[in-house]
């Protein structure tokens, strides 16, 4: 399990794939790094492993991908900084996300 998500958050996401044919899903946690430009923003998550990804990534692009959880928790930004869960975001479509970059 991650330290990045919680155990009601993992139970309260699409499992990996059940949205991909939702044109405009919705953006369920936002992950970022408070010292660098990098965001990650999950609509999906495997049920199976409990780790791999599919969202919207911000960082040198901005795109939708697939990332591992047990690697991100491992990435720090230029001050040495974890990436953190931002606990003030709530649930919004992805068509949102994309308009406020």
């Amino acid at each position: 399990m991650s330290k990045l998500i919680t155990e009601k958050q993992l139970s309260e996401l699409p499992d990996l794939y059940s949205t991909e044919d939702v044109a405009d899903p919705i953006c369920h946690i936002k992950l970022f790094t408070p010292d660098s430009n990098w965001s990650w923003y999950i609509t999906e998550i495997s049920k199976e492993d409990k780790v791999t990804c599919f969202g919207y990534v911000i960082g040198h692009e901005s795109e939708l991908g697939y990332f591992n959880l047990d690697e991100i928790e491992n990435v720090k930004g230029a001050l040495n900084l974890s990436v953190e869960r931002d606990i003030h975001f709530k649930p919004i479509l992805l068509s949102e996300v994309k308009r406020s970059c």
